[in-house]
């Protein structure tokens, strides 16, 4: 969508519009009356109304607490927004410390003849889970909920970590007619605002004079008698007020080849540069990339876990005896590591159990199986520094956070690059890094306390190379055999979705991936063998591949191989398109055709270019005899396309999908 299509208004009045009751249980008639949004008939649902307050509340002997406040109403229009009658909330904690989930109303609201009914949300409808070490859940699903139905709930979360306010979202993947937002804080906390997205959010600011009561309690004798006596005492200060109220925010919905849609969401982020309270020392925060590196390689599960070696001493020193090449040294340092320790599936940059431990019981999160595999390349002489990476699934940190970073791998310095490690995959290689990590950049961490970006995106290609040989009867039926080989990046996803799964699991998903197909004989080779390729080859019989008119026959060279729809169908994009890695995609198809048929027409053969060299595809088509071949050629040259040339690469995939689907016309010999 393009900005100024759609209006955002961010006014001083907290009144709501005109004639709409906002207050919890006050839906209309004519809410649950609405068939579509009438700004987005496509919507499935749509947030009728959007309020979030977050504040902080001084506890006598605790300090001060964050409490946020949630208020929604939303719209039920079909079936496809069922989903959004499942609320899950997730709430942080760290040793002693959690937050905690309170106050929870909800209603079910329905027109049945003309009347509005409602259902409250039943005890039983709610249920609490530990999603992780750091996290858990509580989650609720309404009842009654059908076509039509509006939905409403609010509850209020209490969280003892008051220096960590998350994200106000103001767009979503489904539109919101009214969004009301409101965030204060002490004047001893200081924030920075950090604002993202494409639309034009600005929050009208006030201060306001608040006080904190006190009360002493003292006991004691007075004139002979034990007393306990009260003294009271307030503390004035200044508290900061950000408010907004947006109307008719546009939906912001996933498109293919998108790294993470939260880079991408209009929102705000208030991130503490530091706490001034009265007659105290200031404690300042991570307020730029230099002071986030060093408060965290100070912390103890970072930086001192890199200088632990005596539990892995005697290993490493009979592991790389004799072996003087450093290349060798940190191959077989990696598979050490990988072989070693299990990844228990926690994403951190900070040790839980720390290495030693995690070396002992051989399974340990990604902090301590990669920073214990940076720790060995050291111990064996090599330049080795542990790399900040954000996740697809964290978004790109924007700006200088500690919390902008959820996950740390390996890298070793060369001459002639940096190559990265990440032992928590069994099947990745260097600089072959798993799928989570490709995430635009990381940064390196060196001992002396600089520090580098370093992009995680690979530049050697993955390359897929289909061959098959086939042949086609008279009836349409094709039978033949199917040899796929893959390399890089494609290898490694192969690997981890064959080697482990049952094998005639695996077997039925690709046959249901090429619908109709009948499949044996399936083999795999170089599946453990990570230098090499991965070589995947099968037998398969499939019926009704041509369509056959008169004495005719139209045939799509690619058979089942053919690709049908275009990924990419807005008309425009505002973000980047993320591949993850460059590609390349070749078929070799050789087909024998029916004995009694010649080949009347072909297709074109046909090549495309992206501009700057993005990307190619090339597509020959030939008759040889008895035989038709077919030579296909797709290339993306690089990880990411800028939304500047999406309009290119849009008409790219048209033309390629257009052409794969282009027939050879066979026609039947008289005999």
């Amino acid at each position: 969508m393009k900005k100024g299509i759609f209006l955002v208004i961010a006014i001083l009045s907290i009144n709501l519009i005109q004639g709409q009751d906002y207050k919890f249980g006050k839906v209309s008639q004519a809410e649950l009356e609405e068939k579509h949004h009438p700004l987005d008939a496509s919507a499935s649902a749509s947030y009728l109304y959007k309020n979030r307050s977050s504040f902080f509340e001084y506890q006598e002997g605790e300090g001060f607490r964050l409490i946020t406040e949630i208020h929604v109403r939303l719209k039920i229009y079909n079936p496809k927004g069922f989903d959004y009658a499942t609320k899950t909330v997730s709430l942080y904690k760290s040793g002693p410390r959690y937050e905690k989930f309170h106050g929870l109303k909800a209603y079910t609201y329905n027109l049945i003849d003309g009347k509005i009914e409602a259902y409250k949300l039943k005890k039983d409808a709610v249920f609490s889970t530990e999603a992780s070490f750091y996290r858990d859940e509580t989650k609720f699903t309404m009842s009654n909920v059908k076509e039509g139905s509006v939905i409403e709930y609010k509850y209020r979360i209490v969280s003892p970590f008051a220096t960590n306010v998350n994200e106000f979202k103001f767009q979503y993947d489904i539109p919101v007619k009214k969004l009301v937002a409101r965030f204060q804080a002490p004047e001893y906390y200081k924030f920075k605002t950090n604002i993202k997205g494409f639309l034009n959010v600005m929050p009208t600011k006030e201060i306001r004079a608040d006080q904190i009561n006190f009360t002493d309690k003292s006991r004691g004798y007075k004139n002979h008698v034990f007393k306990t006596s009260f003294q009271s005492s307030k503390l004035e200060f200044n508290k900061h007020i950000w408010k907004y109220n947006l109307s008719d925010i546009p939906a912001l919905r996933e498109e293919p080849h998108v790294n993470n849609i939260n880079n991408y969401r209009s929102a705000v982020k208030y991130e503490l540069s530091s706490i001034e309270f009265p007659n105290t020392v200031i404690e300042s925060f991570a307020s730029s990339w230099d002071a986030v590196v060093k408060k965290i390689y100070m912390n103890p599960n970072f930086g001192t876990q890199l200088d632990k070696s005596n539990y892995y001493k005697d290993d490493v020193n009979i592991l790389i005896e004799g072996v003087t090449d450093p290349l060798k040294q940190v191959a077989l340092l990696f598979n050490h590591v990988k072989s070693k320790v299990k990844w228990n599936g926690y994403y951190s940059k900070y040790t839980l159990n720390g290495v030693r431990k995690a070396y002992k019981d051989r399974v340990g999160n990604v902090a301590e199986i990669n920073l214990m595999l940076t720790s060995m390349l050291r111990y064996a002489g090599i330049n080795a520094n542990p790399v900040l990476v954000s996740t697809r699934k964290n978004g790109i940190p924007l700006f200088p956070t500690r919390e902008g970073y959820n996950y740390v791998v390996s890298s070793v310095e060369l001459p002639n690059g940096v190559v990265l490690l990440d032992a928590t995959s069994k099947y990745s290689s260097p600089n072959i890094l798993p799928f989570r990590v490709l995430n635009w950049e990381g940064r390196i961490i060196r001992k002396n306390g600089s520090s580098d970006l370093v992009s995680l995106y690979p530049n050697q290609k993955s390359k897929t190379t289909i061959s098959m040989l086939a042949n086609l009867n008279e009836n349409g039926d094709l039978d033949g055999v199917v040899r796929t080989i893959k390399t890089a990046h494609k290898a490694m996803e192969y690997r981890a979705s064959y080697i482990h799964r049952d094998k005639d699991e695996f077997l039925e998903k690709l046959e249901h991936k090429y619908d109709g197909i009948e499949i044996s004989e399936l083999s795999v080779k170089n599946e453990l063998d990570l230098a090499k390729p991965v070589v995947e080859t099968y037998n398969f019989v499939i019926e009704n591949q041509t369509d056959i008119i008169g004495d005719k026959m139209y045939v799509s060279p690619m058979f089942f191989l053919t690709s049908t729809e275009n990924p990419f169908k807005l008309e425009n994009r505002e973000f980047p398109v993320d591949f993850g890695y460059p590609s390349t995609i070749k078929y070799r198809i050789n087909i024998t055709l029916p004995k009694d048929y010649l080949v009347e027409s072909l297709p074109d053969s046909k090549r495309i270019t992206l501009p700057e060299n993005l990307g190619a595809f090339k597509y020959v088509v030939v008759n040889k005899g008895d035989m038709l071949q077919l030579i296909v050629d797709s290339t993306i040259n690089t990880s990411i396309i800028s939304p500047e040339y999406y309009v290119y690469l849009k008409e790219y995939f048209k033309q390629y999908i257009e052409k794969e689907n282009e027939k050879v016309v066979l026609k039947r010999i008289e005999p």
